[in-house]
């Protein structure tokens, strides 16, 4: 990239930059005609000078030209286009006032333009400039990113840059504009009078030196601010990626006290900013009110003595108005420079790395990449990390990339490295590695990343759906276009056009970029077969399948499967009905009420949508307090939650928070008990109405979330069960228009589009206490889908389950599974397993092991799939054709497992430690 930003902005905008310069130049013309113009209007149509007579004329829109001395002779002394019209003293002023008018939209509709213009080709920079920054990160040598944070990162591209888009447009045009109009000013002022025109350059000189040298310590605070903000977000970054470790050891006051340590030294920055910029502020300003007070004094001494009219005088000072505007933007300007230099400097700086990946080595390959062939071969290997220690010290190694090899070694042997060079995470410091006889070095991405897939110890998940995880390893390039109609296709060719002026990718992020045939798949459908085919294999089917069931169907992209939800709903009813499961769910009947559910469901009988009708709101619902007062509930419902507060507090009051006990108060935590056992010392001889509004609130919310069965309190009698369900059909014939958006009701023959999959599925509720109720329950679903071949679409919905930030809402041996069956998905021809699954247990990690060597021996065209796997247990590797065994940063021992333990060497020493 450019060092300086001005070489920057000229290589890709000098065209837009000479364009409206010329835009520039033309209305300066204009501006001058807008200055001059208020003399006119004063001294001759107001004051009269050239109207000697009341029948007196003057001569307007007259356009004539002077002709040189030397051209005189022949020519005359002057050409006259258009010889005017010649109007009375008042027909004279309304057409000078309408003339300065006309000027004045002129040059607001120059302003607009021009500002514009600027605007746009800012945009456009700071667009080019943002993605020129992204790509170079994924050009970035893997190890460069050990030593920066990544909000760092993110810091800098999207708000470090931000300042660089006003000023780029400005860059050019702004000095040529303001200096224009300032020239334009200034000269008009000497025109006017010598004396007022070299006070007035006299005090914009001053401005110019004096201003600038003042500012300088500015930039050089704005530089530590720049970094100080830098390193504060990275530290809470730091925060939020070790939370974990943040609170099992305590250390939330340290940390808490590093921001504040940090926020302390951006505040003494920015203070001082302030300070100094405002006295700048203060002296720049003081300047410019000094000239008015001299050219009143002076001005109008001359105009006293004669030396200058009236019209001269305002017209010099309705012109110093328009000056001090465009020199202390022009200062501005000057400062906003040198501030965003240093800031493109030290933007640049982060983005540039002596082993940048050459760009040709990512091109867009639509086409089908042929398989590879051939060896692997390791020469005099040696890997250095970022402090220079070794990794790996003349390495050699040979292996064909359709092997199956267990890679093992001692601790910081070189293994796991070897495997990280091989997809070049790490890159060679000396020696040769090459694949098929070419330097990896020298692999296209579209080779490296399509034929081999790497799986680490860390796999990182996007914020995305599990589907779209798996997909991501297919995702190389746009395949088939996306299908826009008419209005859609009109705005992507206004988009394209924007694109190509920005240097962006003219890739359509909205086409379909799934690549079916590496997968092996024609299609779609097919692909979310082998996508569950390809986590059975990697022992994660079921947890998809148990998501799937947590999860939500979106009805409107597949109605169908929302009606045959509803078929297994009334199989799996039919099924309930018949003992032993006939005591174990409450099924809802609108006509009943549910001893399962809470007070707060049975009144609501449905799903709230948002938090309108929540069950912690429902006490303070406005809606839900008029229908248990329209129907007298507030005193029985106020009188249960008394005595649901009342037996709690005398129950759990010596008990400690983390008593197991109150899981099953799941509407009062421990910090809440002396709360309400004060609430209930003031509310000790009152009933509902003499409560004070919070005590009353505090109360009441207490039965919505009671369920009988659970806590078996007896204080909920058949009687208040009836007044519920007299309640629950009031509240929903009563319930208002633009609130009947917030509830889905539960209806035997309809699909609620908020309860999961499951809930939908049962329409109940399992019996509290009920022994391995919820078991028998989970297996007379899966029976039922089962019958009805719907299994597979409760997998389809556990693939859309959103995995969270990094996966996080995953626990690491499923992220580790994904991973592993992502690389599996794109069947490459060399899969590369980094110590993955280290943490599952023994049984588990066998049965994936031995599924992915059987998947690897035949791919689909009769292709061996190659595996260099890196395992954590030596034992595993007697699984595979062959070993190789690192030790201290070299191979120690390469052959099959029966070789090496017959020799006896490394690998058998290996085996009988673990």
């Amino acid at each position: 990239m450019d060092k300086s930003l001005f070489r920057y902005v000229w290589r890709f905008s000098k065209t837009e930059q000479i364009f409206i310069l010329i835009i520039v130049l033309a209305s300066m013309p204009f501006y001058f005609m807008s200055l001059s113009l208020p003399k006119t209007i004063v001294n001759k149509a107001i004051q009269g000078e050239g109207f000697d007579h009341p029948e007196a004329t003057a001569k307007i829109f007259e356009l004539s030209f002077d002709i040189p001395g030397f051209l005189s002779g022949a020519l005359g002394e002057q050409i006259t286009v258009f010889s005017g019209i010649d109007v009375q003293r008042l027909p004279y002023l309304v057409a000078l006032s309408l003339m300065f008018l006309a000027l004045v939209c002129i040059n607001g509709l120059f302003k607009f333009y021009i500002n514009t213009f600027k605007g746009r080709l800012g945009e456009r920079m700071l667009r080019r400039l943002r993605y020129t920054l992204v790509d170079r990160v994924m050009r970035l040598p893997p190890l460069h990113f050990r030593k920066v944070k990544a909000p760092e990162i993110a810091t800098m591209v999207k708000d470090e840059v931000e300042p660089l888009g006003g000023f780029i447009g400005d860059a050019f045009i702004q000095p040529i504009f303001l200096g224009g109009q300032a020239a334009t000013a200034m000269a008009f002022i000497l025109l006017q009078s010598y004396w007022l025109g070299s006070i007035a350059a006299g005090i914009v000189l001053a401005q110019a030196f004096i201003i600038p040298r003042l500012r300088k310590r500015l930039l050089v605070l704005g530089k530590e601010r720049q970094l100080a903000a830098r390193a504060l977000a990275g530290r809470v970054g730091e925060i939020v990626d070790g939370v974990v470790e943040v609170h099992v050891n305590d250390t939330t006051n340290y940390e808490r006290s590093g921001v504040a340590d940090r926020l302390g030294r951006i505040f003494n920055i920015r203070y001082e900013i302030f300070r100094r910029k405002f006295f700048v502020k203060f002296l720049n300003n003081f300047l410019s009110q000094v000239t008015p007070f001299l050219f009143y004094l002076v001005g109008g001494y001359l105009a006293i003595r004669g030396n200058m009219d009236i019209g001269q005088l305002v017209a010099v000072i309705a012109a110093y108005k328009d000056l001090p505007g465009p020199i202390k933007e022009l200062i501005d300007w000057d400062q906003q420079r040198l501030d965003v230099q240093i800031k493109y400097t030290q933007v640049v700086k982060q983005f540039d790395h002596e082993h940048m990946l050459d760009s040709a080595l990512q091109p867009v390959v639509s086409e089908v990449v042929p398989p590879l062939t051939g060896n692997i071969q390791a020469a005099n290997l040696t890997l250095l990390d970022d402090s220079g220690a070794k990794l790996l010290e003349n390495a050699n190694f040979n292996f064909d990339i359709s092997d199956h090899i267990g890679v093992v070694g001692s601790l910081n042997g070189g293994a796991e490295h070897s495997a990280e060079s091989l997809v070049r995470l790490l890159s060679p410091t000396s020696g040769r590695l090459s694949i098929a006889g070419t330097d990896i070095m020298e692999i296209p991405e579209a080779v490296l990343g399509r034929r081999f897939a790497y799986v680490g110890p860390d796999v990182y998940l996007g914020p995305t759906s599990i589907r779209e995880n798996l997909l991501y390893g297919l995702r190389y390039a746009p395949f088939r276009d996306a299908d826009y109609d008419d209005a859609e296709q009109v705005l992507r060719d206004e988009a394209l056009s924007e694109i190509k002026v920005t240097g962006n990718t003219t890739l359509d992020i909205n086409a379909d970029w799934t690549d079916y045939e590496s997968a092996g798949v024609n299609g779609s459908e097919e692909l979310e077969e082998k996508l569950i085919d390809v986590l059975g294999k990697v022992g994660l089917d079921e947890d998809i399948y148990r998501l799937g069931l947590r999860g939500t169907l979106d009805t409107e992209s597949e109605p169908g499967l929302a009606t045959k939800i509803l078929q297994v709903r009334h199989a799996l009813r039919e099924r309930l009905n018949e003992p032993p499961f006939s005591k174990l769910v409450e099924p809802f009947d609108p006509s009943r009420y549910n001893r399962q559910a809470s007070i707060g469901e049975n009144l609501l009988f449905g799903t709230s949508i948002g938090k309108e009708f929540a069950e912690q709101n429902l006490a303070t619902n406005a809606y839900t307090k008029s229908i248990i007062s329209q129907l007298d509930l507030e005193g029985p419902l106020f009188e249960m939650g008394r005595g649901i507060a009342k037996t709690v507090v005398e129950l759990f009051a010596d008990l400690p928070p983390d008593h197991p006990f109150f899981d099953q108060v799941n509407f009062m935590e421990p910090d809440d008990l002396p709360l309400y056992e004060a609430a209930l010392n003031r509310i000790a001889d009152v009933d509902v109405t003499g409560a004070s509004d919070d005590d009353r609130a505090m109360i009441l919310a207490l039965p919505f979330s009671y369920v009988e069965p659970r806590l078996r309190l007896g204080l909920l009698d058949e009687d208040l069960q009836n007044r519920i369900l007299e309640a629950r059909v009031a509240f929903r014939e009563g319930l208002p228009e633009e609130l009947k958006s917030t509830i889905e009701f539960y209806e035997p023959d309809t699909y609620n589009t908020v309860a999961s999959l499951q809930d939908n599925i049962l329409l109940g509720r399992i019996a509290y206490g009920a022994a391995e109720g919820p078991a028998q329950i989970g297996k007379a679903i899966d029976e039922t889908l089962d019958e009805l071949g719907l299994r597979s679409a409760v997998f389809h919905v556990g693939l859309d389950y959103n995995v969270g930030t990094g996966g996080k809402r995953l626990n690491g041996n499923q992220r580790q599974k994904i991973g592993l069956a992502r690389a599996i998905l794109k069947r490459p021809d060399l899969v590369i397993i980094n110590k993955s699954l280290a943490g599952l247990d023994k049984q588990s990690k066998e049965s994936i092991v031995d599924a992915v060597l059987e998947n690897a021996r035949d791919v689909g065209d009769g292709r061996k799939q190659g595996i260099y796997w890196v395992l954590a247990e030596a034992a595993d590797a007697q699984k595979f054709e062959r070993v190789m065994v690192f030790e201290d940063g070299s191979v120690a021992e390469n052959g099959t497992p029966d070789e090496l333990i017959e020799r006896g060497g490394a690998f058998a020493k290996l085996i009988s430690s673990s």
